[in-house]
This record gives C-alpha cells, structure tokens and sequence, in this order.
C-alpha cells in the first residue's frame, strides 16, 4: 500500500485543501499527517489520519529569536527525515506554511519526493524560498507561476470539501422569507474590522428586507455582549458554521475576505460577492486574490475603511437596487471547475 505524508498546518487556507485532496483518495492509500500543536490541525484532521505534532514556527522576532526558531527548524528537518524512514513514506504533499519548510528539508534528506500546493496568487514565503527544492509546484491561481520561475510549476486549482460539489438545502435556522440572503464570513480566524464595517450597514439591509447570516469568527467579543432580545428575526450572527456550502448555495450575495480557501469555494459555488481585502496580509496576497475573482466578473472589491464611511453601504444598495447579482452569478461560470484532486493526483503519480 502506498504511503502518502500530508504536511499541512495553522489555517484554514492549508488545512482545508489538504483534507479535500485526502478525502478523495481511495482506501488503497495509507495516510500520515504532519502538523502543529496548538493550531487548528488538532480540531480538523479526523483520527482516521494519524496525526503526528511538531514543535516548529516561522523566523520571527530579534536575532537572537530568529536563530533559535533556525535550530528548532533543523532539528524539526531531523525528526522529518527519521520519521520519513521510519513509516516509510512514499511521497509528500504539502500546502505551504510553516510546517512546509521542516517538510521540504526533511523530505530532501531522506530522497523522497515532495509535491507543494499554493492556493494564493502571491506564493507564501516558504513556497517562494523553497519551492525550487520540490519535486513539483501544483498553483491554485495561475498567476503565482510569474514569481516561481525557477520551480516546475502546473495550473490544478485548489480542491475544496466534496460538500461544495452536491446540491444542498438551506440550513434551517437560517432566516427564511422572500428576501435577498446574505452572507457574511471572515474566514477560519475571523475578521472583527470588516464585522464592524457589516453591522453599521446592518439596520439598512434588513430595512431593504434581506436576510443576513453573519459568521463572526472566534475573536470577534461582540458576540459575546450581544443581546438576543435586541436581534431581528432576518438576522443570524454565529461564531461559524460547518455548513459553508449549504449558505453559500443558497446565497444571493457573499460579503468576504478574500483568502484563497473562500475565493475558491465562492467560485466554485458561483456565489456573487463583495470581497474585502484582509489590508495586512503577507505580501498583500488577498488583494491580487480578490483580483482574480473579480476578473470573471463575479465580485466587488471594496478595501478595508472606517466602518462610518458610507461606500460599504453605497456598494451593497448599488447591487440590490439592480440586476447586477444576477449578471454576477451568470459571469461565475466562466470559472469551469475541473477537479483539482485529479490533477494533484497525476502529478503525484508522476513524481513517485
């Protein structure tokens, strides 16, 4: 049987793209996966992939930080290697991140092929510097191929839950009516300015009669103050929810980070929506995801403002005063999604 050693760790843009690729093997596959402590791996990776922690981070902080966060770095490499002998593990699949780089190391020592996925437009910083030591780059968006020149690099897309794939009804506690449905998401960690951006628009959205699901994510503490009594019978506001394709199946309209596991689902789901930049994410990698989006004609850019500016509000009302969302959902099929599993998978044959 095949051993495959899936390295994916910390967000959910790296986790999620790994568990869909892995769900899509057959049963005649061994699976091992490589993560962190403490990061969001422990909550999502099923027990029936063994589950194996390392103590690793990025090269952060003063020099003397940065040196030995570089020991654990090699030191984490060693234990790779080993454990690469040791289950003997016939190729690597990795989306990038932190615990890429010990992967990438590792899997170099001890001859073993390795195939990185990025998802984002702009390459992550392990995947830039280290890429060219894979045996293969599979790209979520094209473009990313013009800063990996020295990597063997294809075009396969980003794979997303088989959920994505399968009509789904709406949940039910989702509000129901005649109006618009709206939804709302930061994505896995959340995102508390663009929140406050959504709640001071909120009064004139349900005033039109739309319908809003807000997922909020874990650090907004709004939630936490929130009074129940207070809230409209049009409005749900949720930490998450695991029920992402059913909401965005159904959704008129999607107001989004633009992170590249949310494009991709938006895309993939023909989801019309605004996306608003994350302002401080490395290498402004959101923006020219969002571009990329919105060069089918299926999305909005509005960047990250004082929530007392009226250009959210302008936006939104522009779009639901037209026909525009339709014409949206129309341009989404330009984006024709052709099973990045089975591409990964081919080139994953190929290398081993």
């Amino acid at each position: 049987m095949p051993r495959l050693l899936i390295a994916a760790s910390g967000t959910g843009g790296h986790i999620y793209p790994a568990l869909s690729f892995a769900d899509s093997l057959s049963n005649s596959w061994e699976i091992e996966w490589l993560g962190v402590s403490n990061r969001l791996e422990v909550e999502l990776v099923p027990e029936k992939y063994n589950l194996i922690k390392l103590k690793v981070g990025g090269l952060q902080g003063n020099i003397f930080r940065k040196m030995f966060d570089l020991c654990k770095l090699l030191f984490a490499s060693i234990q790779v290697s080993v454990l690469l002998r040791q289950k003997e593990i016939n190729v690597i699949f990795t989306t990038g991140g932190y615990i890429s780089a010990p992967s990438i190391i590792g899997a170099k020592m001890a001859g073993i092929p390795i195939l990185l996925h990025e998802s984002n437009a702009i390459p992550g910083k392990v995947t830039r510097l280290m890429g060219r030591f894979c045996d293969h780059v599979a790209l979520g968006i094209p473009s990313a191929s013009e800063y990996l020149q020295r990597c063997k690099t294809s075009f396969t897309g980003t794979p997303v839950r088989s959920e994505f794939l399968l009509d789904k009804s709406l949940p039910s506690w989702v509000p129901r009516g005649e109006g618009l449905l709206i939804v709302v998401m930061g994505g896995s960690q959340g995102a508390v300015k663009m929140n406050e951006m959504v709640r001071n628009i909120l009064p004139s959205l349900i005033e039109q009669g739309c319908r809003v699901v807000h997922l909020i994510g874990k650090n907004d503490c709004f939630y936490r103050n929130l009074n129940k009594d207070k809230s409209h019978p049009n409005l749900v506001e949720r930490h998450f929810s695991d029920e992402i394709p059913a909401l965005l199946q159904n959704a008129d309209l999607a107001i989004s980070r633009s992170g590249a596991g949310a494009i991709c689902e938006l895309m993939v789901t023909k989801t019309p929506s605004i996306l608003i930049p994350f302002p401080s994410s490395t290498d402004q990698h959101q923006e020219l995801n969002a571009a990329y989006m919105a060069s089918f004609g299926g999305a909005v850019i509005v960047n990250q403002h004082d929530p007392k500016k009226i250009i959210l509000k302008n936006i939104v009302s522009n779009l639901l005063d037209s026909n525009s969302l339709d014409e949206m959902k129309l341009n989404m099929h330009k984006y024709d999604y052709e099973y990045p599993e089975k591409k990964i998978f081919e080139i994953i044959n190929s290398i081993s």
